[in-house]
């Protein structure tokens, strides 16, 4: 590193932590290493280098989400224009 260094304290769950460590060992790297990626990438962007959002459907969400677009393209599937039809299907 160039310069000198100074220590951070930074409070994470554990079992996040722990994750984390395991991923970033995966990566050949441990958490500092990946923090202080993280930090050079969000100087050298100007911001946080990915999109922080509460819009983001969860995986499940997301699967579901691509399984409505396969049926709803899917000409093999009925499709309903009339709840009424819907529902008198449902109950048979």
């Amino acid at each position: 590193m160039a310069g000198s260094t100074t220590n951070i304290s930074i409070r994470m769950d554990s079992d996040l932590k722990a994750q984390a460590d395991r991923l970033f060992g995966e990566l050949g790297m441990n958490l500092t290493t990946a923090f202080n990626i993280f930090v050079r990438q969000s100087l050298r962007e100007g911001r946080i280098p990915f999109e922080v959002s509460l819009n983001q459907p969860t995986s499940e969400t997301a699967a579901a989400m691509l399984e409505a677009e396969r049926i709803a393209k899917d000409s093999a599937v009925k499709g309903y224009t009339d709840l009424d039809e819907l529902f008198a299907e449902l109950k048979a």
